[in-house]
């Protein structure tokens, strides 16, 4: 592997450990984020200017991302995905697992609670149904894909409690905490070390390991305004991040520190896996999780992937990065499960 990434914004410490699996992105990887910075990148910033100079009000905006995860539904998961709807009450989930996996019913190993991405304002089901299938290839594991309340309709206190309440929902059908593994994407990733948190401190066994992909953790941007990364990201940007906070999380115009997992004790939280690209703009979160981890003493394998977008792992049908990204995963959550530690994985170069 490739040395890590200068210490300077980086905690000392035994049990995190920091690597660059790829020394240089893929000509694929290159690509896309070119693409999307002429793309995606470019129309959320539009976005944001016109939201803030009232031509696009906050309610139009909203409708326009919630329309997002009805279209998606024409996705198709890779070949042989099976999948089943579950009811959980407030709030729907989809059990997603891959040809080779046993399903739910069919006392499997363990399963992983999966948040999806979209800022906690867009994404859904049908909008990481590929993901979350690859997900359940890699590990061998049922993935329940938790479709949680979004803002503003709720609260992220009460994402959190959707999040407690699907894990309680694995606990009940007799799946042990040791078997379970919390991951997610983005918004989704935030929610992995909010719903952690939550199960800690409400006294309930926790999951095997984190699974975090870019996580959204710190909901003040003030430290991500100041990050380099601001200007590089193809896709997301502080001001695209501080919008959805404005529309749904401040109460009386004030954000609760409460809130961001960036500000919790990460005592009693087990082992988990971070993947970032090096050029986005929540590498900024990364590095505040990594400073949670080494004071609180918590195993954590960080990977920062050169010059990887925003939750590149849903190009793996493109981007051999994306691949590797998945096999890494995979390996990390089939090696906490056997409880022998998620040792790092070997650097890849090719492609």
């Amino acid at each position: 592997m490739t040395s890590a990434p200068s210490r300077s914004r980086w905690p000392e410490s035994d049990c995190v450990t920091i690597t660059r699996p790829r020394s240089r992105a893929s000509a694929r990887m290159r690509a896309a984020d070119r693409a999307l910075k002429l793309t995606a990148r470019r129309l959320l910033d539009l976005g944001v200017w016109a939201n803030q100079r009232g031509i696009l009000t906050d309610d139009r905006c909203i409708r326009m991302l919630r329309g997002v995860d009805p279209w998606a539904a024409i996705l198709r998961p890779p070949l042989g995905t099976r999948t089943r709807p579950v009811d959980l009450g407030m709030f729907r989930a989809e059990w997603v697992w891959s040809r080779n996996t046993r399903g739910p019913d069919d006392n499997p190993p363990g399963a992983i609670v999966y948040f999806h991405g979209g800022a906690l304002v867009t994404g859904g089901l049908n909008t990481h149904r590929r993901i979350v299938a690859r997900l359940s290839e890699h590990t061998g594991l049922p993935v329940l894909n938790v479709d949680y309340r979004q803002i503003p309709d709720a609260h992220v206190v009460q994402t959190v409690d959707d999040g407690v309440y699907a894990y309680r929902y694995l606990l009940d059908r007799a799946i042990p905490a040791h078997r379970i593994v919390f991951a997610g994407d983005s918004a989704g990733g935030g929610l992995v070390f909010s719903t952690a948190l939550a199960v800690r401190d409400r006294q309930l066994p926790v999951p095997a390991a984190l699974v975090a992909i870019a996580p959204w953790a710190d909901y003040d941007s003030a430290r991500r305004a100041d990050h380099p990364n601001d200007a590089t990201d193809s896709v997301l940007s502080t001001a695209i991040l501080a919008t959805p906070v404005r529309w749904g999380l401040l109460v009386d115009a004030r954000l609760d520190p409460r809130w961001s997992p960036v500000n919790h004790d990460f005592t009693g939280l087990p082992p988990t896996l971070i993947q970032v690209g090096s050029r986005e703009v929540l590498l900024s979160d990364a590095e505040q999780l990594a400073g949670c981890y080494a004071a609180a003493g918590v195993p954590l394998h960080l990977e920062i992937w050169d010059n990887a977008v925003h939750v590149f792992h849903a190009g793996a049908d493109l981007i051999p990065d994306a691949r590797e990204a998945f096999a890494h995963l995979g390996a990390f959550v089939r090696s906490a499960l056997d409880h022998t530690g998620a040792p790092a994985p070997a650097n890849l170069d090719s492609a």
